[in-house]
């Protein structure tokens, strides 16, 4: 919804499969409440971050590939695999200790493509 009211209708698939990896990923790994947060920042990207109680770093992401056939773990990876930045920061929220892992969306090259 917000990033079609902001006209990047054309990026909401990719949006909404990174915010799903991000959220499930602080539901599953985590207990307590899990937040997540969408903004557009000044220099043309869309920063998607997923808050979690857990103020520990996540597992390390494997890529697509290493994560194979593997039932779990490639929630990280397919973020990585997609975005064009990644991480993780320590982070207080609600009054409790936790950790907002993040992703950014460029939308320069798809918003030059969108007819005016």
């Amino acid at each position: 919804m917000i990033l079609t009211l902001h006209g990047l209708i054309g990026l909401v698939d990719t949006a909404e499969l990174r915010a799903a990896e991000l959220v499930s990923n602080a539901v599953r790994h985590t207990k307590g409440p899990a937040a997540l947060r969408v903004r557009r920042i000044p220099e043309g990207v869309v920063w998607i971050g997923a808050w979690d109680t857990d103020p520990q770093s996540p597992p390390v992401a494997q890529s697509l590939a290493e994560a194979g056939e593997l039932e779990g773990g490639r929630g990280l990876g397919l973020v990585m695999a997609c975005a064009d930045h990644w991480g993780w920061q320590p982070s207080a929220r609600f009054g409790e200790r936790g950790k907002f892992v993040w992703c950014e969306l460029g939308f320069r090259a798809t918003a030059a493509l969108s007819p005016v």
